[in-house]
């Protein structure tokens, strides 16, 4: 099981590391929207102005050309800001399937369920998976020129190396032609940007300590989730955003049968929440294949999403 694997690999490394793709399960999940509704949580709305306000802009750049195509969402989620671009590309008549892709088959049962609701012309194939695998199966499923979205500043989720490595691999499923929207969240007040990540109400925390709550319920293991605390960091120099769980005592959790120990105040790095300046994520594109359309911005350029076309 790799969900196994991945913990136990994770928790034997140094310094002890979780995955946080691993956050969304159903509990998750629900902890997310939480999350994305705090005040502090800029992202959301940032994003949300982009695609409330910016949809004309966003669907000129997708329909340059009059070609049917396939609109790929990776990491869907409850698809709260691409309904907006459905939508207008529904009332500008494009020709187009809409493939969201999400490792969570929850919220893409929600996802299909409310778009079918609202949006009962839309054609709609869910894909639950890893992206790249999902990927391959959408250029199986068809041979129509693709846009892909990858919203909500998840290339932030990734170390610089690996977010390279990722629009590498990402640009070899594609062909010239292709188009990819990315959202980037920008360096800025390292205030804002940090009480993002560590609200007051301790949402936060308690999506981070949720983890651990599923590795007892899914691999009979017996954390103390009051043993451990929620630790956030930001660097404004290197623009990275972490979080970290701290053992609160020196301890032995048992994980499907094996031993794990912690030292009294020893680190699980949790995630990475990396933040870019606009010239970072064009270098980032040249550097992969990729050529820069356009950066649109919201209100505040807080945040952009990139049209990167593949050359």
């Amino acid at each position: 099981m790799q969900f196994r694997f991945d913990v136990l690999e994770g928790l034997s490394s140094t310094p002890k590391k979780l995955h946080s793709k691993y956050f969304y399960d159903k509990t998750g999940d629900a902890l997310f929207q939480q999350i994305m509704a705090m005040p502090e949580y800029y992202l959301t709305n940032c994003e949300l102005d982009i695609f409330q306000n910016k949809t004309s802009e966003l669907s000129k750049i997708i329909l340059e050309t009059d070609a049917a195509f396939d609109l790929i969402e990776l990491g869907a989620g409850d698809g709260t800001k691409s309904a907006f671009l459905l939508k207008h590309l529904l009332n500008e008549k494009a020709n187009f399937n809409y493939m969201p892709i999400d490792i969570s088959a929850n919220i893409l049962s929600v996802l299909e369920s409310k778009l079918k609701e609202d949006l009962p012309e839309l054609s709609i194939t869910c894909l639950e998976g890893e992206y790249f695998r999902m990927l391959e199966k959408a250029a199986e499923l068809s041979s129509r020129r693709k846009v892909v979205l990858f919203l909500g500043s998840n290339i932030g989720n990734m170390e610089k190396e690996e977010a390279l490595s990722f629009c590498h691999s990402l640009n070899t499923y594609l062909s010239s032609g292709d188009i990819v929207l990315m959202g980037f969240d920008l360096k800025k007040n390292p205030q804002v940007i940090l009480d993002a990540y560590n609200d007051k109400s301790g949402i936060t925390a308690a999506f981070n300590l949720n983890l651990l709550t599923r590795i007892n319920r899914e691999l009979t293991a017996d954390f103390n989730i009051e043993k451990f605390q929620h630790y956030q960091t930001y660097d404004p120099l290197s623009g990275a955003c972490r979080s970290f769980l701290i053992s609160l005592e020196k301890q032995v959790v048992t994980i499907d049968g094996q031993l794990v120990n912690f030292e009294k105040d020893e680190l699980i790095y949790m995630e990475l929440s990396q933040k870019y300046a606009v010239e970072e994520s064009e270098l980032l594109a040249n550097s992969s294949g990729f050529a820069t359309i356009d950066h649109i911005m919201d209100s505040k350029s807080w945040f952009t999403d990139v049209a990167w076309l593949v050359v």
